[in-house]
């Protein structure tokens, strides 16, 4: 630190920064190292980030941790809140000022920590410059994004410096996409055999009647109106992340019709999931296949709702959606007004404390394959019978949106801090399957309120 650093001495105050000092020496700045934070939450005053909060007062217990953000007026009010909510004395938790405007004080930011948690959304307006800032602190990044353009993009431009930092740089780390990438590998693990493909269900249920208030946060409402209308972004994008075209594995997993049932759905209508869940999972698939030289599973995602009254409604929501985010006067009114677009399922306000507390999720996962005795002599090779095994998971939980999210968010930083000798190579930026498959995050999620089960082992 400078001279010229003086004035961003006050917002280091917290973090045991007692003076505005210059570091000239090598013990001094050993020193500075040895004290940095094991987790820093970045956009703690925001609606994920309290939640975040909240969570780590119990999985982040004897680490060192600290919040971070914009203004240091709202995040001491946001540590207010949450010492009131969970009755835990919070006045020993550092706090930090950084500025997405402001790349000098995001590096700083970084530097004080091992891992950053990331809750600064839209991803693709605020994210780069975080993750920027991470890769040259030598500090690991998790967030929970589900915008495949910015997380394919990431990958495009700063995988090859993560790696070269020594850096983790993993999205994607919340629900849904934590449930159906680790799901995914969890159902592979179960199978014992060959899996050839992999068709998720995803159900979304509360204990308890909708009380007509939001479902969705306005910032992930933002996020799928910008991710749909730049969804042209992403062939340009992948045909420069991979260079050659996967082998086309037989027999080819087909698209179900538009509208169907599943047996295990107990009579639940499953439409095609728009989400970012089949890019996650797919992306942790080609990984597999690059690095590990293993035969990709192929995936469909779809999403199950209880009555066909349901489905129509969501479908006329759809069909608006997806017209108005092609012109920029629809996304405007998407964005000014997403009550009245969405019949009050987003908000700027989000779910009520009640909502979120009673809403439960589950995907369901049904796999196909072979046995372990039917096996290829090369990778490319084609079996030649039909899958002959099947099997169906199953990944649940509560709170899907937030509660489960933050968890599972910060599990996953934790898992990079704990287990990093497991992950691939020495760092780079990946989805959460690629990036955790070897370590032990579906046995910690499954401590923490989640359930991996196999619900229909089938020959």
């Amino acid at each position: 630190m400078n001279g010229n650093d003086c004035s961003n001495a006050v917002a280091l105050r917290d973090s045991h920064y007692p003076t505005c000092l210059p570091v000239h020496t090598e013990i001094e700045e050993m020193e500075q190292k040895e004290e940095r934070l094991d987790v820093i939450i970045f956009g703690a005053s925001g609606f994920t980030g309290k939640y975040t909060i909240y969570e780590g007062i119990k999985l982040l217990k004897g680490l060192q941790w600290g919040v971070a953000g914009r203004s240091r007026d709202k995040l001491r009010q946001t540590i207010t809140e949450i010492e009131k909510k969970a009755d835990k004395d919070l006045s020993e938790v550092p706090i930090i000022t950084a500025d997405l405007k402001d790349p000098a004080s995001l590096k700083q930011m970084a530097e004080r920590c091992k891992v950053l948690i990331n809750c600064c959304g839209p991803y693709r307006f605020y994210g780069e410059s975080v993750v920027k800032a991470c890769i040259e602190a030598g500090t690991h990044h998790v967030d929970v994004s589900g915008e495949p353009q910015y997380m394919e993009r990431m990958q495009l431009e700063y995988h090859q410096q993560a790696q070269e930092r020594g850096v983790y740089v993993v999205s994607a780390c919340g629900f849904d996409s934590i449930p159906a990438d680790l799901g995914t590998v969890f159902l592979e693990r179960e199978f014992d055999g060959v899996v050839n493909s992999v068709e998720t269900y995803l159900q979304v249920s509360s204990k308890i009647p909708h009380d007509g208030g939001a479902v969705l946060h306005y910032g992930t409402w933002e996020s799928a109106i910008y991710g749909l209308a730049h969804a042209n972004e992403l062939r340009p994008l992948r045909t420069k992340l991979y260079k050659t075209r996967l082998p086309n594995f037989q027999p080819r997993l087909k698209d179900r019709s538009v509208v169907h049932k599943a047996s295990f759905l107990n009579g639940w209508w499953a439409v095609p999931f728009p989400g970012s869940d089949r890019s996650v999972v797919m992306r942790s698939q080609r990984h597999f296949y690059d690095a590990e030289k293993k035969r990709p599973i192929q995936m469909k995602a779809y999403v199950a709702f209880e009555s066909i009254v349901q489905v129509l409604g969501v479908a006329l929501v759809a069909v608006v959606f997806a017209i108005m985010c092609r012109f920029k006067c629809g996304r405007q009114l998407l964005l000014k007004y997403p009550k009245f677009f969405t019949m009050g399922y987003a908000s700027h306000e989000g779910p009520s404390e009640k909502s979120m507390e009673n809403a439960q999720f589950a995907i369901y996962f049904r796999g196909e394959g072979w046995d372990k005795e039917e096996k290829l002599l090369e990778l490319t090779d084609q079996f030649k019978s039909p899958p002959t095994k099947k099997i169906v998971t199953k990944v649940s939980g509560t709170n899907p949106g937030y509660g489960a999210t933050c968890v599972a968010l910060i599990l996953s930083a934790l898992t990079i801090l704990r287990e990093s000798d497991k992950m691939p190579g020495t760092g780079g930026v990946y989805p959460p399957g690629a990036a955790y498959a070897k370590t032990t995050l579906i046995e910690q999620l499954s401590k923490n309120g989640f359930t991996f089960e196999v619900i229909k082992p089938l020959k």
